[in-house]
């Protein structure tokens, strides 16, 4: 039903995950079967647009947007189909009406009336965009819409509102944690245990928590990580094999080196698991972690490639984000290789593989 369809386009803003998250909400809010268009822009001149840097950035936002909004949309993904489409690859982007222009071809393409804007959406990185694209679109006959987001501030208070679904995991976790050093189901142990967890919870439910606690997905979340541990502890004893070796052979095939990457994963837990999850693999040490970017020493050439091959980085993302995320593109196949140099063919294997991934709509 495409008079239900919406069309999202995305940049990489500071708003961009609340924007998808308000896009799913209001696709929940809609009966029967719709899709969500997530474009992307891309700001190049034609003659290599496609083949930019920009692009296979674009392309990265977009499997990024489409893990979000599947997670979003929980048991909904089933009736909310989700496409994802870089534009403008074939025009030179210049101004707001080159914009509409795009965004107006593909809605009119794909049969979509209604748009839903980031407030920060600004691809030019120019001031002001917003305003004379709204109007640009609203002129195409397109209804837009303002998605009702906050803007990050450097500075914000130290806790935040929260419910009971704050203070029952908080309290589910410190409670878990203290039996298990108690060791003992006791009464005693039990008794205080529960004390101590309301302590917890009362005093860290503002500042431990971060957003709305969805039991669904945290009960997906946990499963996974169930998943994961035995995997993980897999990966640790090839490792310590794979090190043994090398302690032990006669010429100490050591090769040290340090290995930058930036990894598939969009927020602090993912990527202080994946940061641990390295840190913890012999061989490999995490030595700095900036948003994404990863900063790894690693003791032998084997470990980088092992790194870079990207197994623990995928068992995150699912972790996380479900199985839709485990295709997206691992390291080396984003063109990042053991000397920290890139590989311009293994960028555009990646950009094939990414849209095959996301035209297939595997849900979580």
């Amino acid at each position: 039903m495409a008079d239900n369809d919406l069309l999202i386009p995305v940049a990489d803003s500071e708003t961009v995950r609340q924007t998808v998250s308000h896009a799913a909400d209001r696709a929940q809010e809609r009966d029967g079967t719709l899709t969500l268009h997530f474009v992307c822009p891309v700001s190049e001149r034609p003659a290599n647009a496609a083949d930019s840097a920009a692009a296979a950035e674009a392309e990265a936002l977009l499997d990024r947007v489409s893990v979000w909004a599947t997670d979003d949309l929980g048991d909904d993904a089933s009736r909310v189909a989700i496409e994802t489409s870089l534009v403008g690859l074939d025009v030179y982007l210049f101004n707001p009406g080159d914009y509409a222009d795009v965004f107006g071809a593909y809605a009119r393409e794909n049969g979509v009336t209604a748009v839903v804007l980031d407030p920060r959406f600004n691809p030019l990185g120019m001031a002001p965009l917003l305003p004379p694209l709204e109007r640009e679109l609203e002129a195409a006959g397109l209804t837009t819409e303002l998605a009702p987001v906050e803007r990050a501030t450097r500075r914000g208070p130290i806790t935040r509102s929260a419910g009971l679904g704050q203070f029952a995991l908080l309290f589910g976790a410190a409670f878990g944690f203290y039996q298990l050093i108690a060791t003992e189901l006791t009464r005693v142990n039990l008794i205080t245990g529960a004390i101590t967890a309301t302590i917890v919870a009362g005093v860290l439910r503002r500042v431990s928590t971060q957003g709305s606690v969805r039991p669904r997905r945290l009960v997906g979340r946990v499963g996974r990580m169930l998943v994961y541990a035995p995997y993980l502890l897999w990966e640790i004893a090839k490792a310590n094999v794979a090190i043994a070796k090398v302690v032990l052979h006669p010429r100490l095939p050591i090769d040290p080196a340090v290995v930058e990457f930036d990894a598939a994963v969009w927020s602090e837990l993912p990527a202080t698991t994946l940061a641990n999850s390295i840190t913890l693999t012999p061989g490999t040490l995490t030595v700095d972690v900036t948003q994404r970017h990863f900063t790894v020493h690693s003791l032998t050439a084997d470990a980088r490639r092992d790194l870079l091959a990207g197994g623990l980085e995928r068992a995150v993302r699912f972790v996380f984000y479900g199985r839709a995320a485990m295709r997206s593109a691992t390291p080396s196949e984003r063109g990042e290789t053991p000397d920290g140099s890139v590989d311009s063919a293994g960028i555009d294997s990646a950009q094939s593989a990414s849209r095959t991934d996301t035209n297939a709509g595997d849900s979580e």
